[in-house]
């Protein structure tokens, strides 16, 4: 049972009771993340989520941590384009001290200077690592050359001379302007006593009050036809390959994630199947699709040898060809569907991921579904939606790229096509 309450002041309860569980997982969602911030300040969105750990005006550092582990909870956080998330998971005996933590944090933070100025090597060390890791950082450098010229585009950790102009009054005039009653969601999922839980956040939200009005309506996205190539001295060379996709709260995402199954998905799929096991060009590779308000994007990723660069981009222009003339088959689709409804429903075995699916829905679409409206969706994807999926996303005019190692020469993606 998913029950939904509106606070006089905005803030949302969405809660889904499940008694046969021992555990509850506890969320506070707010519509800020990176694509919220000016370009000046970008990377702020997560600098906050680390300062909520850093100290309240009753609790240290220490204290926060040791108030969670001492009940052998988990406590976290994180930042996402469109969003922030602060979530504990407990036993359903200590809903309260979850809930206590959380809104002492979220209300009483401190941001002190010290502790900025320490947070700030924090940050700075993790773009370092972030800029070591050549299979993560393609991802990033795709969705900038795709969006270089909206927010959309811009890395979630922000980069190093905009974490240098981030200081205290940079942080209470963003959380001014987007930790607003009306852009946050409270999210629970586990086993717990409704009256109690309800008269908790009412309590600990209830007086919360401001003037302003959240702006998360983003409009329309273009996608760019660019590339960027960043040459690094390493042993693989790591690519990504953009296709404009479909964004969040379209039904015809179900599509595009059957089909992802098919093509690149899994280690079933055509991509893994004729790149991987029968040529072994590649160790990894994989596809997804991303979905955001008015923005959608399919992505292609594959690390690889330098050498098989060339090979590898023929395969995959080949592949993509093969999925536009001949489309898919029946069985495919039907073992789509079932790998489809198996993930989703395992995944609703954790309070963790109920927690997350109410949060993200609520806070990005306004509502809520079903589990069984999810499989109904599922189910509903045809043959036909799926060629047009194709069709639609699929397009050889319409590729971005990014790549990072030791590339030999310049990739135009036209001559492979």
């Amino acid at each position: 049972m998913i029950n939904r309450i509106t606070m006089e002041n905005g803030v949302r309860i969405i809660c889904e009771k499940l008694p046969y569980m021992r555990s509850v997982s506890v969320g506070i969602w707010v519509g800020a993340g990176s694509r919220n911030e000016r370009k000046e300040i970008n990377g702020v969105s997560h600098f906050i989520e680390h300062m909520m750990f850093k100290g309240t005006k009753k609790r240290s550092a220490k204290e926060i941590a040791e108030s969670i582990d001492s009940i052998g909870g988990q406590i976290n956080a994180f930042t996402a384009k469109e969003c922030t998330c602060y979530y504990t998971k407990t036993l359903d005996t200590h809903i309260d001290i979850a809930i206590d933590v959380l809104t002492d944090m979220f209300f009483n933070s401190v941001f002190s200077k010290k502790d900025i100025a320490i947070e700030r090597k924090v940050v700075l060390e993790e773009i370092s690592m972030y800029e070591d890791s050549p299979e993560e950082l393609v991802h990033d450098y795709l969705s900038e050359t795709i969006w270089e010229n909206d927010s959309i585009g811009m890395p979630i950790l922000g980069t190093y001379d905009c974490l240098q102009s981030i200081n205290r009054d940079t942080i209470i005039d963003y959380m001014s302007d987007n930790y607003l009653p009306e852009n946050t969601v409270i999210a629970v999922a586990g086993n717990y006593n409704e009256c109690e839980l309800v008269d908790i956040i009412k309590r600990n939200f209830g007086k919360w009050h401001s003037d302003k009005k959240p702006s998360n309506e983003f409009s329309k996205v273009d996608f760019n036809i660019n590339k960027k190539i960043k040459q690094k001295d390493i042993e693989q060379m790591h690519i990504c390959l953009g296709f404009e996709g479909i964004e969040h709260g379209n039904d015809d995402l179900y599509s595009l994630l059957a089909l992802n199954n098919i093509f690149g998905g899994g280690m079933s799929s055509r991509l893994f199947q004729k790149i991987r096991e029968e040529m072994g060009l590649v160790y990894s590779i994989y596809s997804y699709p991303s979905a955001y308000r008015n923005a959608g994007l399919f992505t292609i990723y594959a690390g690889m040898n330098p050498e098989h660069q060339d090979i590898f981009l023929e395969i995959v222009m080949k592949e993509i060809y093969e999925l536009s003339k001949c489309g898919i088959s029946e069985r495919e689709l039907a073992k789509s569907k079932e790998q489809l409804k198996g993930s989703y429903i395992l995944g609703l075995e954790s309070t963790n991921s109920r927690m997350n699916s109410l949060g993200k829905s609520e806070l990005m679409l306004g509502r809520i579904n079903t589990p069984e409206e999810i499989l109904k969706k599922i189910d509903a994807v045809s043959i036909e939606k799926v060629h047009e999926i194709i069709k639609k996303v699929f397009r050889f005019d319409k590729i971005s790229l990014a790549a990072v190692g030791k590339i030999k020469k310049d990739i135009d993606i036209s001559k492979y096509i």
